[in-house]
């Protein structure tokens, strides 16, 4: 049984920075690429960034150069600092993992955490 446990989501004003946590339990195979998605009301999910156990990264074009992740390999865990915080970075992110990096780009993910809500508004 895979499980994956977010936390630090929350309200910010614009420029602010908040940093996500995803911590994920079970069959480690499942986790050799973790990464976030987001979901704003009324939008498709969209990748936000991925990592894989080797440590190869891929970011939104709308987030490069504000976003950073990173994971935790001995503790299965993945952060994602996000610094420069706009309003249209509201959504709710969702923890995401899978054995393969391609499935989980193209969002066709093995496992799925709960989400937590990101608001940017002053």
């Amino acid at each position: 049984q895979v499980q994956l446990v977010e936390s630090g989501g929350g309200l910010v004003q614009p420029g602010g920075s908040l940093r996500l946590s995803c911590a994920a339990s079970g069959n480690i195979l499942s986790f050799n690429a973790m990464g976030w998605y987001r979901q704003a009301p009324g939008k498709q999910r969209e990748l936000v960034a991925a990592i894989t156990s080797a440590g190869s990264i891929n970011y939104a074009d709308s987030v490069k150069g504000r976003f950073t992740i990173s994971r935790d390999n001995a503790k299965n865990t993945v952060y994602l600092q996000m610094n420069s915080l706009k309003p249209e970075d509201t959504a709710v992110y969702y923890c995401a993992a899978d054995g393969a990096l391609f499935r989980l780009l193209r969002g066709t993910v093995g496992y799925w955490g709960q989400g937590t809500q990101v608001t940017v508004s002053s």
